[in-house]
C-alpha cells in the first residue's frame, strides 16, 4: 500500500505541475498543451493472487499535429506575402487616385488654361496661365515619380531587414535542432515549441517547407526549394546589387564560391511579397506614368513646334525630358556605349528591356518575362536600333555576350520640366495664312499648316501653289510635283493640307503669319491634345491613358486586398484547428486540476492508512 500510494502521489504531483504549466502558458505564443501519460506498474503477489503495483509516469506528451503545423507554415508564408502586396499596392493606388497627389487636378487645369489662350490668343495673362499650370503639372508628375522612387528605396530597405531577421531565425532553428537531436527521445516539449515558433516566423518572412529527419531534426526549405536549415547547419541569405543597377538589391544565398543570386519566385513570405510588388506593381506603374509623360510632352512639343509664337517665330519646345536610361551589365567585356532617344511616342510601350549582343547582331527581350521584342536597324547614327519607339545609337565595340538594360520610360516623369520661359513663346498661331484663288474651279480648300523645319522656314516669305491637273502641282512655278489626295503639300520648311479635290488651274496663295497675330489655329490643336489618340499607336488618348493607369493600379490593389482577406480567413481556420489540438482550454485545465488534486489527496490518504496499519502492527508485536 505504501508503494502504491507513493507512486500515485508522485504521478499526480507531476500531473498537477503539468496542468499548472499549461495554465501559466495559456497566452504564450507557440505553446503547445502538454499532458502526462500514466501507466500501471506490474502487480505483485503469490501464486495466482496479484495486487496492483501502483502507477508510473510514462512520458510528458506534447499535443501537436504535424499535418496541421505544415498547413500553418504554408499559410503563414502566403499571409506574409499578401500583406506586403496589399499594403504597398494600396499606397500606390492612393497616390495616383487621390486628387491631392494624383494628376487629374493639374491635368484639367492645364488644358483649361490652353482653352483660355484659344479664346484670347493675344492676352499675355492667359499665356502666362498656360506656363504656370504647365509648371504645376510637371511638378506633380515629378512629385509622383519621386514618391515611387522612394518606395523603391523602401522596398530595398525592407528586403535587407527581413533577410537579416530570416538569417537569425534560421541560425536559432539550427541550434535547436542540435539540442533536440542531442536529447533524443528525451527532448523536452518546450524545445519543440521554440523550434516550431521560429519556423512559423521564418515562414512568414521567406516562406518555408519542412521535412523532419529520423533523429528529430527539422530541415527547412523555401517555397522554391532553397535550403535554409539542414540539421544543425543554417544557410545564410543575403542581398547583392543588381548587375545593371547598383542602387537596387537582389536576393542571394551565400555559398563557398560567394553569393548566388536567387530568382524572385524562389521565396514567399514578406520578402517574396516585396519582390513581387516591386516587379509586378511598382516597376510597371512607374514605367507607365513615365510613358504617358513622355507621350504627352513629345506630342505637345511637336504641335508647339508646328506653329508660330506671338513674335511670328516657329514655336520652341514647351517641355524638356530626360533621355531613356541605358545601363551596362557589370560583367560586360566590350567597350560599347549606348545612347538612346525617343522616337515615335505612339510606339512606346514602357517595358524594361534587355539588349544583348551575340554573333555580331543585337537582340532585345523584355526584362520581366524574357519575351523577344522586335528590333530593327544597325545601331549607327544614320540607322539606329529601333525598339518600341526608342532609337539607340551604339558607339565603341561590343563583345559577344555583352548586355545592356534599357528603361525607356521608368523615371522619365521625374525629369519632366517646363523649358519655355516666355509666355509670348507659346505658338498659338498657324504658320501660314492660306487663301484659295476666287477663280478656282475645284472643291479643294486649305487645311492645317505646319512648320516642318524651323531653319528653312526662317527665310520663308510667301508662296503660290498652282495645280497643273488634279494629280500635279507647282510651287512658285517650279518643277511639277505629284499630288496624292490626303497627303500634305510640302515646301521649304512648311507643309499644308488640302481638303477636297483640286482642279486644273486652281491656285492657292500662302503668306507667313505675321507677328502679334490673333490666329488661334495651332492653339486649338494644343488644347485638344488630351483627347487625341497618341498612345498605343494612336488608338488611345492621353486622358484615357491616365484613366486606364488609375484603373489598373486600383484593380491590382483591390485584387491584393481581396486575396489577403481570403487568406486571412484561411489562416484563422488553420489557427483554430491548431488550437483545437494544441491550445490550452482553461475550463478543461480547471477540471483536470480538481481531478488531479482529488487523486493526489486520495494517494496521500493511502500512504496515511498504510502508515496507520504499520504502526498498529508494530504495536501488536510489542505486546
Amino acid at each position: 500500500m505504501l508503494s502504491t500510494g507513493s507512486s500515485a502521489l508522485l504521478a499526480f504531483q507531476r500531473a498537477l505541475s503539468t496542468v499548472g504549466n499549461n495554465v501559466a502558458n495559456a497566452a504564450t505564443p507557440g505553446y503547445s498543451r502538454q499532458r502526462v501519460e500514466l501507466t500501471s506498474r506490474p502487480g505483485q503477489g503469490v501464486g495466482t493472487q496479484h495486487i496492483g503495483g501502483g502507477v508510473d509516469v510514462t512520458r510528458l506528451q506534447r499535443l501537436a499535429d504535424g499535418l496541421v503545423f505544415a498547413r500553418q507554415v504554408d499559410s503563414s508564408g502566403e499571409l506574409g506575402r499578401l500583406q506586403q502586396m496589399s499594403s504597398l499596392s494600396a499606397r500606390i493606388d492612393g497616390l495616383v487616385s487621390d486628387p491631392a497627389t494624383g494628376l487629374s487636378a493639374p491635368w484639367s487645369a492645364f488644358f483649361a488654361a490652353t482653352e483660355g489662350v484659344v479664346a484670347d490668343p493675344t492676352s499675355a495673362v492667359t499665356r502666362g496661365q498656360v506656363l504656370s499650370s504647365g509648371e504645376q503639372l510637371a511638378s506633380r508628375w515629378r512629385s509622383m515619380d519621386g514618391q515611387l522612387a522612394n518606395m523603391e528605396d523602401e522596398v530595398d530597405e525592407r528586403i535587407t531587414a527581413r533577410v537579416g531577421e530570416a538569417n537569425r531565425l534560421a541560425s536559432e532553428i539550427a541550434g535547436l535542432n542540435k539540442n533536440i537531436t542531442a536529447a533524443g527521445s528525451n527532448a523536452t516539449p518546450d524545445l519543440l515549441d521554440q523550434r516550431a515558433l521560429r519556423i512559423d516566423k521564418l515562414a512568414s518572412l521567406v516562406g518555408a517547407e519542412t521535412i523532419e529527419q529520423d533523429d528529430g531534426a527539422m530541415n527547412v526549405f523555401t517555397a522554391g526549394g532553397q535550403a535554409l536549415v539542414l540539421g544543425n547547419r543554417a544557410m545564410a541569405l543575403s542581398t547583392v546589387n543588381d548587375p545593371y543597377r547598383p542602387d537596387r538589391v537582389q536576393l542571394a544565398v551565400e555559398s563557398g564560391a560567394g553569393p548566388v543570386r536567387l530568382p524572385a519566385t524562389s521565396v514567399s513570405g514578406e520578402v517574396g511579397g516585396l519582390l513581387e510588388f516591386r516587379g509586378r506593381v511598382l516597376d510597371p506603374a512607374r514605367a507607365e506614368i513615365g510613358r504617358i509623360a513622355v507621350a504627352f510632352a513629345a506630342t505637345f512639343n511637336a504641335t508647339q513646334n508646328a506653329g508660330v509664337d506671338y513674335n511670328g517665330q516657329p514655336g520652341a519646345d514647351f517641355f524638356s525630358l530626360p533621355a531613356p536610361r541605358i545601363d551596362r551589365h557589370a560583367d560586360n567585356t566590350g567597350s560599347a556605349t549606348l545612347s538612346a532617344s525617343f522616337g515615335d511616342p505612339g510606339a512606346l510601350k514602357g517595358h524594361d528591356l534587355v539588349l544583348r549582343f551575340d554573333g555580331g547582331s543585337w537582340s532585345a527581350t523584355r526584362a520581366d518575362s524574357g519575351e523577344p521584342v522586335a528590333l530593327s536597324g544597325t545601331g549607327s547614327a544614320a540607322d539606329p536600333l529601333l525598339i518600341d519607339g526608342v532609337e539607340v545609337v551604339v558607339g565603341g565595340a561590343p563583345a559577344n555576350g555583352d548586355r545592356f538594360s534599357l528603361r525607356p520610360t521608368a523615371g522619365a516623369a521625374g525629369g519632366l520640366q517646363v523649358a519655355l520661359q516666355d509666355p509670348l513663346g507659346i505658338a498659338a498661331a498657324r504658320p501660314l495664312q492660306a487663301s484659295a484663288d476666287t477663280a478656282n474651279l475645284g472643291g479643294a480648300s486649305t487645311g492645317a499648316a505646319r512648320v516642318t523645319d524651323p531653319d528653312a522656314f526662317a527665310s520663308f516669305t510667301g508662296a503660290t501653289i498652282e495645280f497643273i491637273d488634279a494629280g500635279q502641282y507647282t510651287i512658285n512655278g517650279g518643277s511639277p510635283v505629284a499630288y496624292t489626295p490626303g497627303s500634305p503639300i510640302a515646301g521649304a520648311g512648311w507643309s499644308l493640307a488640302l481638303q477636297g479635290t483640286p482642279a486644273a488651274g486652281d491656285s492657292f496663295n500662302l503668306q507667313r503669319t505675321p507677328p502679334r497675330s490673333s490666329d488661334n489655329g495651332n492653339m486649338r490643336e494644343l488644347a485638344a491634345l488630351d483627347e487625341r489618340g497618341v498612345l498605343s499607336g494612336g488608338t488611345v488618348g492621353l486622358t484615357a491613358g491616365l484613366a486606364n493607369l488609375t484603373g489598373r493600379i486600383g484593380s491590382e490593389a483591390r485584387h491584393a486586398d481581396l486575396t489577403l482577406d481570403a487568406q486571412g480567413a484561411i489562416h484563422q481556420q488553420v489557427i483554430a484547428e491548431r488550437e483545437s489540438v494544441s491550445g490550452v482550454n482553461l475550463d478543461e485545465e480547471a477540471a483536470n486540476l480538481l481531478r488531479y488534486q482529488q487523486a493526489y489527496q486520495a494517494a496521500a490518504q493511502i500512504i496515511s492508512t498504510a502508515d496507520t496499519m504499520f504502526q498498529t502492527l508494530l504495536g501488536a508485536v510489542r505486546r
